[in-house]
């Protein structure tokens, strides 16, 4: 999905790459390692860091915890990792120009109650509670769901304590017929979550999936890319809780699913 046009990473002499370390370090937004990166990652978050300011001066605005989730999003390739934050920088000066999405801008699916926050599972990822069931497709409405989208990602990762970067999903499609049937609007948030917030999810349970569902789920699957095909989970009804509970513990648990904590609109998260 790479930009057309989009500048390459030509190839640095050894002189080059020393003087990209340099400048990295002295910056200091993360020139020391950062948690969980190894000396290697470590010099390509440098080597991605100089280049990407070049190419766009704002890049010195994000820290390297966000340059490394686009460099693993891309299996440290600098140049498929570069194309890619830089698209995301020009996408989101576009679709986000004021830096965060206000509730005023969503207030019909804010109004559908379908997306909440509660508690965080055994790894620290804090948890978002999605209603399928509650989603309407309407005419003109695609815009208005891509915004509502990034506010809830912007809000669950807002509650992500330090050190952790992922958060997990628990996707109740209970209730889901075809009335609720977006085709349109499930691809544009994978764009969104791949594409301009990658190594954002760690989980994704799938809960009272209808049969009618799986039409749905062949149009989409070809576009879920492998790594987060990894973290999505069919969980099936009589091991409802218990497969939740491998991950979350019961004090962290939605009432709902047999938990103790009441749920939270995402808005009031």
């Amino acid at each position: 999905m790479e930009q057309r046009g989009e500048v390459s990473l030509r190839k640095k002499t050894e002189s080059e790459e020393t003087t990209a370390k340099e400048e990295a370090t002295t910056n200091k937004r993360g020139g020391e390692c950062i948690n969980g990166s190894s000396g290697a990652e470590q010099n390509k978050i440098i080597l991605m860091r100089a280049f990407v300011e070049k190419q766009d001066p704002s890049s010195k605005d994000v820290d390297d915890f966000m340059i490394r989730r686009f460099l693993r999003a891309r299996d440290l390739d600098i140049e498929k990792a570069s194309a890619m934050f830089l698209k995301y920088l020009k996408w989101k000066r576009t679709f986000v120009p004021t830096g965060s999405i206000s509730a005023s801008e969503i207030a019909t699916d804010l109004g559908q109650n379908k997306v909440f926050t509660q508690g965080s599972d055994k790894t620290g990822r804090p948890i978002m509670v999605v209603f399928s069931g509650r989603h309407f497709p309407r005419k003109g409405g695609l815009e208005e769901f891509k915004r509502f989208v990034v506010f809830s990602i912007e809000k669950v990762c807002s509650r992500m304590p330090e050190g952790q970067e992922k958060f997990a999903v628990i996707g109740d499609m209970e209730g889901w017929g075809y009335t609720n049937s977006d085709v349109r609007a499930y691809l544009g948030a994978l764009t969104i979550l791949q594409d301009y917030h990658p190594e954002r999810l760690g989980k994704l349970f799938l809960l009272h999936v209808p049969y009618i569902f799986m039409a749905v789920w062949k149009v989409v699957y070809p576009f879920i890319d492998d790594t987060t095909k990894k973290k999505i989970v069919f969980v099936e009804n009589k091991k409802m809780k218990s497969t939740l509970l491998e991950d979350i513990d019961e004090s962290q648990l939605p009432e709902i699913y047999g938990g103790k904590l009441p749920l939270v609109p995402v808005q009031d998260s």
